[in-house]
């Protein structure tokens, strides 16, 4: 019988495959007390995502079931 792999919900809702094979990622600091924290540096937050780096990006990988 073969087993299925399933897929980490978690990471899946933290985490987008891009075309490339390269993994974006949302920015931290960005959800709550918003107040305090400098226009401009909200500004750089609201950039578009991070890409994770090479060396996280196996593990989240592993964590999308793309590689077993």
């Amino acid at each position: 019988m073969k087993v299925k792999l399933k897929t980490n919900k978690g990471a899946a809702k933290r985490f987008t495959v891009k075309a490339n094979g390269r993994i974006k990622r949302r920015k931290a600091y960005r959800n709550h007390i918003l107040t305090k924290k400098a226009v401009d540096r909200k500004r750089r937050l609201r950039t578009p995502g991070a890409v994770v780096s090479v060396s996280d990006a196996k593990n989240i990988k592993r964590l999308l079931k793309l590689v077993s």
